[in-house]
């Protein structure tokens, strides 16, 4: 073999090497890609003294806890796997029971503390005038958004976000916000009824 074909080859051979080998650089952190669908509503059924529109994405689970009440329930999201846990107490005129069922919304918010990186608290009033408090849970807390509202005499009204699944809250970012536009629409129709019902 000639000197000329043996020193191509030798550089053919480098330059093989040479163009597989490149720098590496790993991949950022991603999120999954998340397909929302357009919001949509449609209004619960009259069996509560309570009536709002909620997402036709979601479905009436009852409540399956051992402390259950009448009126509970869950709107689940099979899509997202995610819950908005209902719950409802009457008040009979009533002022301590007005005030125990407010130390407990708020017990229930605080309990998160551990993990909430913060607590955000809002007071949102709806097209009707009804008064609701809002707390927005930052952090790997398993509620990342909660609410009461109450008419002071006759209901309370509290709701609580869950999430089944281990995902960390930043990659249900845009999950949280699409149920979070859902409860905020559901509170703004939010309507109380006394007719007929067994408080």
């Amino acid at each position: 073999m000639k000197l000329t074909q043996l020193l191509g080859l030798v550089l053919i051979t480098i330059f093989s090497f040479a163009a597989c080998e490149s720098d590496y650089y790993p991949k950022p952190n991603g999120y999954n890609r998340i397909d929302l669908p357009a919001h949509q509503y449609q209004n619960l059924p009259d069996s509560f003294p309570y009536t709002f529109e909620y997402s036709k994405h979601a479905k009436i689970l009852p409540d399956t806890s051992y402390i259950r009440e009448r009126y509970w329930f869950a709107l689940f999201y099979p899509d997202f796997i995610a819950e908005v846990h209902i719950t409802y107490k009457p008040l009979n005129n009533n002022r301590d029971s007005l005030r125990a069922n407010i130390d407990d919304a708020y017990k229930l918010t605080t309990k998160h503390q551990i993990k909430a990186s913060s607590i955000q608290e809002t007071i949102m009033i709806t097209p009707s005038g009804k008064k609701v408090s809002l707390a927005e849970l930052k952090g790997d807390v398993p509620s990342q958004f909660q609410f009461y509202t109450t008419d002071s005499t006759t209901h309370f009204l509290r709701g609580a976000l869950y999430f089944r699944t281990a995902t960390a809250n930043d990659s249900l970012a845009p999950v949280i916000e699409y149920v979070k536009k859902d409860i905020v629409h559901s509170l703004n129709t939010l309507e109380w009824k006394t007719d007929g019902f067994i408080l």
